[in-house]
């Protein structure tokens, strides 16, 4: 039988005493790394498991669109912010289904879906959802809430469609000097130097004429 000399009898001593000290820490923070892991690809597996479910009902909305299935589109546009309400496709689906209830005069419904939007979605759905609650708020005259929308910090890209419905807002209220300045800097926003928005644009502009 092979026999342990005494400098390896020493290190497995010394070994002992180490793992004796400092064994339930390491075991401790290996098992919390394990658990982190599996956490981690809990999560994730959730997570798609929530956006795989939210795109089914996002079909759904989409198809009762087409169908102009004003309660489908409503129930599913709720379903989707009360079930999935982290997910992207709640908040484009409050956004399809504010234009669908706008385009049936429903006013008070695209308003509430709008709403939800801005207050619940993000990036680009959060500035779409603003510029839009914004024109809905115009068309009833509710100008200081729609602008107070529209001051609200933003994408750089959306810089010119916020302008100009601040001017559309102000020209509106008849204050035509404000107007004017907010079309103007929404048309120094502009990248593009000739189309039809552009144009439209300007056509705003010069139906002011002088206004002070």
């Amino acid at each position: 039988m092979a026999h342990y000399d005494l400098e390896e009898q020493e290190q497995i001593d010394s070994l002992k005493t180490w793992w004796n000290m400092y064994g339930n820490l390491i075991t401790g923070v290996v098992v919390a790394g394990a658990v982190a892991v599996v956490g981690w690809q809990g999560w994730n597996w959730h997570q798609r498991g929530q956006a795989a479910q939210a795109s089914a009902i996002y079909g759904v909305l989409e198809q009762a669109v087409a169908a102009r299935d004003a309660q489908k589109v409503k129930a599913a546009a709720g379903e989707l912010a009360e079930k999935f309400g982290g997910t992207a496709y709640a908040g484009m689906g409050a956004l399809v289904a504010a234009r669908q209830s706008f385009e049936a005069g429903d006013l008070k419904t695209a308003t509430a879906q709008l709403t939800w939007a801005v207050e619940n979605g993000k990036d680009e759905v959060r500035d779409l959802a603003r510029l839009r609650l914004a024109a809905v708020q115009l068309d009833e005259k509710a100008y200081d809430q729609a602008l107070k929308h529209l001051e609200a910090a933003h994408a750089p890209a959306f810089d010119t469609r916020f302008l100009e419905l601040k001017g559309d807002i102000l020209a509106a209220q008849g204050k035509g000097a404000d107007a004017k300045a907010a079309y103007k800097a929404a048309l120094d926003k502009m990248t593009d130097k000739a189309g039809p928005t552009r144009e439209l644009l300007q056509q705003k502009l010069d139906s002011l004429g002088e206004a002070a």
